[in-house]
């Protein structure tokens, strides 16, 4: 398995189903900004209202050959066997990544169990051996990754804004990361203590360098 995160927003994302394992699908495409279509003569309370509400695309029907077209990525989630197999066929056809429910071995991408911390995602997958175990160890995760890791993620992507337009070479800009990156700097963030954070970035980036931090972790504050 090779690991990758794909920028799929605005892209055509096709979901062949409509009960649970669509459901978690389409939520998780439209996290992710994807453009949602939906294939199913029927779909659950929460998809039809996404479908009310303009949030994806609903086609009320079976599915059908040329259904695919345009479309980034594929997911195969109906009940009917012969269904999912005529998906896979006509993906493979076309050059589609598709993503068979409860058949690994026969998809070609799996989608990893994951949660997010503002621009960070933290993603665990089990090459789809047990979708059970990969949950789990994101939960453990989750309680080590809190929101300060965002805040965190906001301030260094301000710096290296800074950092980037400045005469640095690039081991200079990885020293200066790396004195950033205090291991105080998140027990301040946690703490709702900026004017602690603020301070050091100008200890290492002089008060001209050090950008304007806002309102970041006024959340936490």
């Amino acid at each position: 398995m090779y690991p990758v995160f794909l920028d799929i927003r605005g892209k055509l994302c096709v979901v062949v189903g409509g009960g649970r394992v669509a459901r978690r699908k389409v939520e998780g495409l439209l996290a992710a900004g994807a453009a949602v279509r939906v294939i199913s003569p029927e779909v659950g309370t929460h998809l039809a209202a996404l479908a009310g509400e303009g949030m994806i695309e609903w086609v009320s029907r079976a599915y059908a050959e040329g259904d695919l077209d345009k479309a980034f990525l594929v997911f195969a989630a109906t009940d009917d066997r012969r269904t999912q197999e005529l998906i896979r066929r006509h993906a493979e056809a076309h050059r589609q990544f598709v993503n068979i429910a409860d058949d690994p071995g026969r998809s070609d991408f799996h989608v990893p169990s994951l949660f997010r911390r503002g621009g960070l995602t933290i993603a665990v997958s089990t090459s789809g051996k047990s979708p059970a175990v990969a949950a789990l160890i994101r939960k453990e995760l989750e309680h080590g990754y809190g929101p300060e890791y965002a805040v965190l993620l906001e301030i260094m992507a301000l710096v290296r804004q800074r950092l980037s337009v400045g005469g640095n070479t690039q081991d200079e800009r990885k020293k200066i990361y790396k004195k950033i990156l205090h291991g105080d700097i998140l027990a301040w963030i946690q703490r709702g203590r900026m004017d602690k954070v603020r301070a050091h970035l100008e200890d290492i980036l002089g008060a001209a360098m050090t950008p304007d931090l806002g309102n970041i972790g006024q959340e936490i504050e």
